[in-house]
């Protein structure tokens, strides 16, 4: 793929850029067609495979804006390298796993791995967009998003075809050499940065405990969505009392990890996040929870499974690439959303015996706002973001998103377990219409849109 970049831009950075962002969806795409074939091997039920999504989106919604801080006091090339090797550590330990928990600790580690690729490049480009003078780098912004979007368009058919050729554990195989070359070009590529005697002190410039009490909140809420019945509601009352003590903290730490008065002030970036998480809910849940009904409810084969799924992910790609350098940021949201509540609309009239061309109308329905909503968002956040916590605001978003992939596998574990029948598809689809309502609702109502697309 050819990148597009303004005048002055260091192309250099722009492949390490790619290609670390790219290790998230990457590891989220391939997995949608491997869940079921782990779930067989192992004996897992889709309750139990569904902590291989989630171990990596709560990894990474911990670890995205931990990571971003780090980006901003150490500079990208020190967390880029030892994220490199966290994949990989992860990719070989997933080849090897004997059982389902050495797995979901294989995704732990890609999943910390993976914070690291997002961050630097937002870094990157707001930094290399003051240097040239380019207040709105949108070549560069749609070329990011665009990769993301080509990863999204291989993923499940690659998924399927390491599958037939070398089983599952090939899903997991495939970070080792992706792990190498982002450490060979984060090495050679990205530029070296001299930490000042201050920014050595870890423990000074972190909110360590800040970061325990935001990952004692995730962890609890995680644990409960999993299971959500009235002997785990101790489990609800510690997400509470951790999230209240994490207020308190932050209002308080002289260097807070979640900057509560920052975020406070800045309404229209909240927005962004919520928006974040509702499309992601809307997504994930299809991304996961349809391969799983066509394979077990529809009787498709996993490579068949990815073929039909393909239209999501190239009608995506079409979309970023035609619309990317258009300002508009409102109108992109508006129109991804509407067609996230028709999609949802459409599963309700899936059944077992649907022809082929159905599916694939809805798959290439999904890919409009698989192309729209997540570079829009991710444009919001340059511009509504303070330019100084640019990274550790991309980590934010990127924090909300992986919230909403949690979401969506819990409510697939939920409603496709112990069989993923059509019943289980239909009711995930009213979840999906929920949660794509209240997108489209908290979109039209955002003002700030359009006094964002005016300044662009």
């Amino acid at each position: 793929m050819t990148a597009v970049a303004p005048a002055g831009f260091d192309r250099r950075l722009i492949v390490p850029m790619i290609l670390g962002s790219i290790l998230n969806p990457v590891n989220s795409s391939i997995l949608a067609v491997a869940l079921v074939p782990i779930g067989v091997a192992l004996g897992a039920p889709a309750s139990d495979t569904a902590w291989l999504v989630s171990a990596l989106y709560l990894a990474t919604s911990v670890g995205q804006p931990v990571v971003g801080r780090l980006v901003e006091m150490y500079g990208p090339r020190r967390l880029f390298l030892a994220a490199s090797v966290l994949v990989g550590a992860g990719g070989v330990l997933g080849t090897v796993a004997p059982n389902l928990p050495a797995l979901v600790v294989a995704r732990v580690l890609i999943g910390l791995g993976t914070c690291a690729g997002y961050p630097a490049s937002m870094y990157l480009i707001r930094r290399e967009g003051e240097r040239t003078g380019t207040d709105s780098p949108a070549g560069v912004l749609t070329t990011l998003a665009v990769a993301t979007q080509t990863v999204a368009v291989i993923g499940p058919t690659l998924g399927g075809l390491l599958i037939d050729v070398g089983g599952w554990r090939a899903t997991f195989t495939v970070n080792v050499p992706l792990a190498l070359g982002c450490a060979v070009l984060g090495a050679l590529r990205l530029p070296r940065t001299t930490a000042t005697p201050r920014d050595r002190s870890l423990a000074a410039t972190i909110d360590l405990p800040g970061i325990a009490l935001f990952t004692a909140t995730l962890v609890s809420l995680l644990l409960f969505l999993m299971d959500p019945v009235v002997q785990r509601w101790y489990l609800l009352a510690l997400t509470v009392a951790a999230g209240a003590a994490l207020t308190r903290w932050e209002l308080r730490a002289a260097t807070p990890f979640l900057d509560l008065r920052l975020l406070g002030g800045n309404r229209p970036l909240l927005v962004t996040y919520a928006r974040a998480l509702l499309t992601a809910g809307v997504s994930y849940s299809l991304l996961y929870g349809y391969p799983q009904w066509l394979e077990q409810g529809r009787g498709l084969s996993p490579s068949t499974t990815g073929l039909v799924l393909l239209p999501i992910f190239a009608t995506g790609l079409g979309v970023s690439a035609l619309t990317g350098r258009r300002a508009e940021i409102r109108g992109k949201l508006v129109v991804g959303a509407a067609m996230q509540v028709a999609v949802a609309g459409l599963l309700l009239l899936l059944g077992p015996r649907s022809p082929i061309w159905l599916i694939v109308v809805v798959a290439l329905m999904a890919g409009v706002p698989q192309g729209l909503n997540n570079l829009a968002n991710q444009n919001a956040v340059y511009h509504q973001a303070d330019p100084d916590r640019i990274a550790s605001s991309a980590g934010l978003l990127r924090t909300f998103f992986y919230l909403g992939a949690i979401a969506a596998s819990t409510a697939g574990g939920a409603v496709l377990s112990p069989v993923d029948d059509t019943a289980g598809l239909h009711d995930l689809a009213l979840f999906m219409l929920v949660a794509a309502g209240a997108f489209l609702v908290l979109t039209l109502v955002d003002r700030s849109l359009s006094r964002v697309a005016a300044v662009t």
